[in-house]
């Protein structure tokens, strides 16, 4: 058996070692380069834990970054209300400052070890998870193989495979089935990912939708929405979130084009990565429009145009401004970002075509008109001129994104009855290491 793992570790990585190991070097410099509140834990990265391992029975759950972090925050406080202890891993930063707010000490956070055998081995080593859980797409081969080496049950959940991964495994599929066959569940979040992890080797296979259904409205301090509707007055607005490189530029042209018919416009920009602020100001600042940054702390003037929202946790601040919402990394990027917080949070919603990585919840959106596709700028300045135009309308939209996410709901409980034969066991261990006043 050895043998054979040993054969597929040194095939896979002959196919992905000329992504993995330039990444790997990327992300450690990346990390080296950050604040220095974080440079005291680089050592988790080589799985070198930073806190003792409670006692009792222990659940290992990792989500890449803050979409995945959120959607499986719900399963998370679930599986610690049984009494069983979490480890949460996440890659970045801003997920890392995610878990503090929303889990404080209720579980144990710790950045994801690199997928080569000496951080995952010393890893294991140290927390003995009982159980992983794993979220959406994370396939890391080492770490699969060395959970099966241990006889670790692991469960994909929130599974989908992109159109791209899809085809890159396929052109693998000795590779595929040997890594796929290790999860002991793979629960989907729709049919079409279902079937695409099922042709690749894993069993079993359930369907649950998307977590991220499941998840609280995004949170809001109300004092400070307050304050910002203050500054706003009755002004028109408009929100672009989760912007990608490109689509601000965009975004800041569509703002000159409608400015010409609402006089009184102001457009809100979310990019997906704040700390590209400075220079996405820069570059509108250079059209001859004012900015106003939400970081500095500046305020709303009456003749600001682009109000930029780069800072973290606080969408449910920004959309809560709005009743229109364009998702980015849909024009000029590809994939897009998730849809459903705006549809919570009662936005129109707009977006470019390329929605291949949310294709399931577009596809819901938009069949009950809760969403529009648009081609480009010059589309996308007619469908928000169109909205404000069309109060009615617009609320059509609204309302039926929050019937589409309220129709969608129910996929932590369908998780949780694939999790209950892998969870149940932990429970009652859980309560015997309770009432033996250890861990054994």
């Amino acid at each position: 058996m050895s043998e054979r793992w040993a054969r597929i570790v040194l095939s896979t990585y002959r196919w992905v070692g000329a992504m993995v190991f330039p990444a790997v070097g990327a992300y450690v410099a990346f990390r080296a380069s950050k604040g220095k509140e974080e440079r005291g834990r680089q050592g988790e990265r080589y799985g070198v834990a930073s806190v003792a391992r409670p006692a009792g029975p222990l659940v290992w759950v990792h989500a890449a970054s803050v979409g995945e972090t959120s959607a499986v925050t719900p399963l998370v406080e679930t599986i610690v209300d049984m009494g069983i202890n979490v480890v949460l891993t996440t890659g970045t930063v801003t997920s890392a400052k995610m878990v503090q707010e929303r889990l404080g000490d209720r579980v144990i956070h710790q950045y994801v070890p690199l997928d080569l055998k000496p951080a995952v081995d010393r890893f294991l080593s140290h927390w003995q998870p009982d159980l992983a859980v794993i979220c959406e797409s994370e396939i890391w081969p080492m770490t699969i193989l060395e959970l099966g080496l241990r006889r670790v049950p692991q469960v994909l959940v929130n599974g989908r495979l992109s159109d791209k991964s899809f085809a890159a495994w396929q052109k693998r599929p000795s590779i595929a089935e040997a890594l796929f066959e290790n999860l002991a569940h793979v629960v989907a979040q729709s049919d079409i990912d279902g079937e695409r992890f099922r042709a690749l080797g894993a069993r079993p296979v359930t369907v649950s939708g998307n977590l991220k259904v499941d998840t609280a409205i995004p949170p809001v301090v109300e004092s400070e929405l307050e304050a910002l509707q203050r500054q706003i007055g009755k002004r028109k607005t408009w929100a672009a979130i989760s912007t990608h490189q490109g689509e601000e530029d965009v975004v800041a042209q569509v703002h000159h084009m409608l400015k010409v018919r609402h006089r009184d416009l102001l457009t809100i920009i979310v990019p997906r990565h704040p700390d590209r602020a400075p220079a996405i100001a820069e570059e509108i600042e250079k059209l001859g429009m004012k900015v106003a940054l939400r970081s500095r702390g500046d305020v709303i003037a009456p003749d600001t145009d682009i109000y930029l929202g780069d800072t973290i946790g606080e969408m449910g601040l920004y959309l809560r401004l709005t009743e229109i919402a364009f998702v980015g990394r849909s024009l000029m990027a590809q994939g897009g970002q998730n849809p459903l917080e705006p549809a919570m949070l009662k936005t129109a919603i707009l977006s470019g075509r390329n929605v291949q990585n949310f294709r399931d919840s577009y596809q819901r959106l938009i069949k009950n008109g809760a969403a529009k596709l648009i081609r480009d700028k010059d589309m996308l300045a007619g469908a928000v001129n169109y909205l404000f135009n069309n109060p009615a309308e617009r609320q059509v939209m609204i309302d039926a994104g929050t019937k589409t996410v309220e129709d969608m709901r129910g996929s932590l409980d369908l998780t949780m009855t694939a999790l209950e034969p892998f969870i149940q066991p932990l429970v009652l261990k859980a309560r015997l290491s309770a009432r033996e006043g250890g861990w054994k």
